[in-house]
């Protein structure tokens, strides 16, 4: 039965390649992309074979790279599903190369779709699958239906898939949002609903992720119709300080293209000179852009430029509040990265080192150049050589057919970022060595080694010296890594633990009212002592943000660990120097070490500074009247 289906889909597209302007062709989009399929990638019509799977670390390294947009994305992707799901619809999340990241179905369809190759870690593009709902979306960039047999292989023709764009500011692809179904009415105009559905899904995620990448900049709401501005935003127009436009929605670049009949690069372009000064008050009347009419209302930057760790930008600017150590650490940093120099970051595990890897790249000279990362420790060692080093086609069981880079290569010309590096096998030590005396890699089963040229920061939570002691790592291969070695402090350690919590605080709500924290949760923060660092702390604001439903986040919102009836810290640790130590010693001493002045100047409460003082071996030498 399969074999008399796939010859008679073969069949028609054939036929209607052959005769396009016949009464039964489709519609024109599909056409073209049957064309493509058949004579640029050779694909065949009547192939079974389900679409290519991403690996799990492969799948992980994308859904890493997206992890803004995933996050931003995560409602409406919920929302929408709850819309179709009675339907027999899922909902699919794929990024701007075609990979599915993000999924949602139902328990009972989960089997269907699965079968039907619709799931988490496959991969659409038109290459590979020939049409579909996100090929031609990446393809065209505009929104689709693909229905049955509009799709060009046979295994994908009991399918119908509803796809739109999702564009960031600068108006580059980010993904495609695809609503998808493994069985349907035959009629096209049932998907009608579904179409309107999907795109409106779009737009909102488009404009959740604008307001979320433009928190920043000063941004423009306009509509039509000004009770819709603060719920359903139509144009979005963000600027800098200067008055340079950062970024425009779709209907935002439409109107400008349809009005102005250009892209304009500077707000005063659009509303005339001081434009940024007078949108910045309160706007009551209609604005005017050229003959189109609208209101408007402006939103003022919620977050100020400049590298903050562990949020990260690509310009080197600190926050006040912004533990010095790594402040100085980052910019020494980055000049010992523009200079070539490998670079070894140390810390326990949770303290950020990723992040600063990669805010070495994005302040760098190679920012916007790829930047790869590979944990070692996340991999068996028989997978970590072919993930590295790539494998010549036929290079063992199990290898792709056409052979495969390996992420040395998918580095060259950026950054490699090689986590858990202590735990790298001795073997694969060595090759890794040759990599970074000659410039060149060997892929596994090749005989022709491949130039690279990669910048390498590595980070580790072990002593590598006591692994070279030991035998478990090269000293040769330390030496080549270890140009620059920075330390990252515990989270225990750090002096602006509040300050950190606020930033994470507003990362996790993007371009939503970010709640304040009770003084109970905010002397929790300071008194726990954090074994897992800023990934626990990250953790525990999300679970807090989850139940809080208000502006105030309190102790009931924590999690249990930091939770009423819970302790909040370890045994006093031994006396050691930190900056949060210093600061206290100094508001002591300036206050004549008096508790509520030094409390006062210090941010905290008089019970929290005594728990600090205890914590960090200080004795007041008297009691003084307080004043």
């Amino acid at each position: 039965m399969l074999s008399t289906q796939a010859r008679y889909h073969a069949r028609a597209i054939d036929q209607a390649l052959r005769a396009p302007l016949r009464a039964a062709s489709p519609p024109g989009r599909i056409l073209d992309s049957w064309r493509r399929s058949f004579e640029q990638y050779q694909l065949d019509p009547g192939s079974l074979r389900g679409p290519r799977i991403l690996s799990r670390y492969e799948l992980r390294q994308h859904q890493q790279a997206a992890e803004d947009f995933l996050r931003v994305a995560d409602g409406e992707l919920a929302a929408l599903h709850g819309r179709v799901e009675a339907a027999d619809y899922c909902v699919l999340l794929a990024d701007a190369q075609g990979h599915t990241l993000d999924y949602r179905v139902s328990d009972r369809l989960d089997e269907e779709c699965r079968r039907a190759g619709l799931y988490l870690g496959t991969c659409w593009s038109e290459q590979e699958e020939g049409t579909c709902g996100v090929a031609a979306v990446l393809t065209d960039r505009a929104p689709v239906t693909v229905h049955k047999a509009d799709h060009f292989r046979v295994a994908f023709t009991g399918l119908t898939c509803t796809a739109a764009p999702v564009f960031a500011p600068g108006g580059e692809l980010l993904g495609v949002l695809d609503v998808s179904a493994p069985r349907s009415p035959d009629d096209r105009r049932s998907q009608l609903l579904i179409q309107q559905f999907t795109r409106d899904s779009a737009q909102r995620i488009e404009n959740a992720y604008f307001m979320h990448s433009a928190r920043g900049d000063w941004v423009l709401c306009g509509h039509a119709q000004a009770s819709y501005l603060d719920t359903q935003p139509e144009f979005l127009l963000a600027w800098d300080a200067s008055g340079r436009l950062t970024g425009l929605n779709r209907p935002a670049r439409q109107l400008c293209l349809g009005q102005l009949g250009y892209l304009p690069q500077r707000l005063d372009e659009l509303f005339g000179r001081d434009a940024s000064a007078r949108l910045q008050e309160d706007y009551g009347e209609p604005l005017r852009l050229s003959e189109a009419h609208f209101h408007a209302r402006v939103r003022a930057p919620r977050q100020r430029a400049g590298v903050v760790i562990p949020l990260v930008r690509a310009q080197v600017e600190a926050e006040p509040e912004q533990e010095p150590r790594i402040s100085q650490a980052l910019q020494t940093g980055q000049r010992l990265y523009r200079h070539g120099l490998p670079i070894l970051v140390t810390g326990e595990t949770g303290t950020g080192k990723e992040v600063f890897a990669r805010a070495l790249h994005e302040g760098g000279d190679r920012a916007g150049r790829p930047f790869v990362a590979l944990n070692c420790a996340a991999l068996p060692e028989s997978l970590i050589e072919s993930e590295l080093f790539g494998h010549a086609a036929g290079a063992f069981t199990g290898a792709q057919r056409q052979g495969r880079d390996g992420l040395i290569v998918a580095a060259d010309g950026g950054t490699l970022f090689l986590d858990e590096i202590g735990d790298m096998p001795l073997a694969l030590q060595t090759r890794l060595l040759r990599v970074l005396a000659e410039g060149e890699v060997l892929p596994v089963g090749s005989a022709q080694p491949r130039r690279v040229d990669v910048r390498l920061v590595c980070a580790t939570h072990r002593d590598l010296q006591v692994q070279v002691a030991a035998g478990l790592f090269r000293e040769d291969l330390l030496y080549r890594l270890n140009g620059a070695v920075f330390q990252l402090p515990p989270l225990r350690e750090r002096a602006d633990r509040l300050a950190l919590a606020r930033r994470l605080l507003a990362e996790e709500r993007g371009s939503g009212a970010v709640p304040e924290l009770a003084p109970q949760v905010q002397e929790a923060i300071l008194a726990h002592d954090w074994p897992g660092n800023v990934r626990e702390l990250r953790n525990a604001l999300r679970y807090a943000c989850a139940l809080c439903d208000g502006g105030l986040i309190t102790l009931d919102h924590l999690p249990a660990s930091l939770g009423p009836g819970m302790p909040l810290s370890t045994e006093p640790r031994p006396q050691v120097d930190s900056p949060e130590r210093r600061s206290i010693l100094a508001a002591l001493v300036r206050h004549r070490w008096k508790a509520v002045p030094a409390a006062r100047a210090l941010g905290m409460s008089r019970a929290t500074l005594y728990r600090r003082l205890k914590l960090h071996g200080i004795a007041m030498p008297h009691r003084q009247p307080e004043d």
